[in-house]
């Protein structure tokens, strides 16, 4: 492998995206979550594909900064953490298939129901988090 041959797309995608240091606005922070919603759009059927180890990256920096910025509530539950995400990325019941059908959603969402673990796996790689976030 030639360094050379990697370090010019590294310096678009890192020009595109902002990785080379830490996030540091809301602007940033929004740009990258629509970057990884919009890769899930459009790659969500393949996990495989390769655009997914550059949304590990993103992923990591937008861990770091929830982490630092927007801490989740010591009281806070799996359903009301996943409330809170619908909320954030404008999402409806309907709008979750890695959980099920719209009545499955608002089961869980209710805490009448648990997520399972391929729900959580499915949701912490959709919104970039913890699998421990969403997990009882």
């Amino acid at each position: 492998m030639n360094v050379a041959d990697v370090l010019a797309p590294w310096e678009a995608i890192n020009a595109a995206l902002g990785l080379s240091a830490p996030i540091r606005s809301e602007n940033h922070y929004a740009e990258l979550l629509a970057f990884v919603e919009e890769c899930f759009e459009r790659f969500g059927a393949n996990e495989h594909h390769p655009v997914f180890a550059l949304v590990d990256l993103v992923a990591d920096r937008i861990r770091e900064y929830e982490n630092r910025v927007h801490p989740w509530p010591d009281d806070s539950t799996p359903a009301t953490r996943l409330a809170f995400l619908m909320e954030q990325h404008g999402l409806r019941q309907c709008d979750l298939p890695e959980v099920g059908a719209q009545s499955v959603v608002s089961a869980v969402l209710s805490g009448k129901r648990a997520l399972n673990l391929r729900q959580i796996q499915a949701l912490a790689r959709r919104f970039s988090i913890p699998m421990e976030s969403l997990a009882g």
